[in-house]
């Protein structure tokens, strides 16, 4: 198995960047093909205080091939774009194999 992890910085507008999150990007994502499980934490701190992250998404696929395809699909290429749109800045995102 392996994830796509997204990871976001604390947005200036938390509420609008949640909104458009919840009800714009979350939807785009899940509906990409051969999306296991969409997963998405909300950062509240750190060990030693607080922290400038803000979220943290999650999508699991079966294998490596699954989310090259997921990602090149159509579902796929609308959630990167409308990414690039509202957090294109604020965004990492990392290939992770799940030992």
């Amino acid at each position: 198995m392996v994830k796509l992890v997204a990871i976001y910085k604390m947005p200036e507008d938390v509420e609008a960047f949640d909104n458009h999150y919840e009800e714009v990007h979350s939807p785009l994502a899940a509906s990409m093909p051969g999306l296991i499980k969409l997963e998405v934490g909300r950062v509240y701190g750190t060990p030693m205080g607080e922290s400038d992250l803000h979220l943290i998404a999650e999508m699991y696929f079966d294998n490596q091939e699954a989310l090259t395809n997921a990602l090149s699909s159509p579902e796929g290429r609308a959630a990167g774009k409308d990414l690039r749109g509202f957090a294109g800045k604020l965004v990492s995102m990392y290939f992770v194999e799940v030992v």
